[in-house]
């Protein structure tokens, strides 16, 4: 059973995902947060897999929230989902530095809306739709190349993965386009993670386009969704 925190100020909006996760056999609602304060102490109360958050609510916002969460190893397990209603905004790059695992629209169908949780539950970056990789676009291919983080302790082929990372690929696909078997690029990835103290991989992806190591987009490799999660 995956367990799921809400955290929205419009309770509204709270019993809508609600009465659409609980008619879930797999998915249980196991609080609901309306400020950010709140949403961390539901959290440690709850221990939920998934808490989907607001970026803007009031007192604490969702990007502090978030950073307590993530900051905090009592919660290590918790994969948070901002929830946005814009299509980009400044303030969702935050909230991946923050270390949330991803994002979504609220107005996102509900099926996408499902899958999401499903594939953050599983501890992989909710990176795929197509409104991500515009906020990529935008936002951190501003960041001077070098600023944020040194790759050195990085092997060439694990930088070679973490490049695969930052455009999006899984694990499956970064296998096959490295002629490799689908373990070792986990492990290639695992060892990325803790070489560059990355909580998961959404992080990696940003640090990706901070590092310089991924540049522009002018030649993507071709790619499916991660299974459930379409393309919008």
């Amino acid at each position: 059973m995956i367990k799921v925190l809400l955290a929205d100020d419009q309770a509204l909006i709270r019993a809508g995902f609600r009465a659409l996760l609980e008619a879930e056999d797999d998915l249980e609602v196991v609080g609901e947060a309306a400020d950010g304060r709140q949403a961390v102490e539901l959290a440690v109360r709850h221990q939920p897999h998934v808490a989907l958050v607001d970026i803007q609510m009031p007192g604490m916002d969702g990007i502090e929230a978030t950073r307590r969460i993530a900051s905090d190893e009592r919660l290590s397990g918790v994969h948070v989902v901002m929830l946005t209603n814009y299509g980009v905004d400044e303030y969702v790059l935050d909230a991946l530095r923050a270390g949330a695992a991803g994002f979504l629209l609220k107005d996102t169908e509900p099926a996408d809306l499902l899958s999401g949780i499903r594939v953050a539950a599983r501890g992989d970056a909710l990176l795929s739709p197509t409104i991500t990789r515009r906020l990529m676009d935008e936002f951190v291919l501003r960041v001077p190349a070098g600023q944020v983080t040194d790759l050195g302790p990085l092997t060439r082929r694990e930088q070679e993965v973490l490049a695969l990372v930052g455009r999006g690929l899984s694990n499956d696909e970064i296998a096959e386009h490295m002629v490799i078997s689908p373990f070792t690029a986990k492990t290639h990835v695992s060892r990325a993670m803790v070489k560059l103290g990355a909580r998961d991989r959404a992080q990696l992806v940003v640090i990706a386009y901070e590092s310089g190591l991924v540049a522009k987009r002018t030649s993507p490799v071709n790619r499916v969704p991660p299974s459930g999660v379409s393309p919008r």
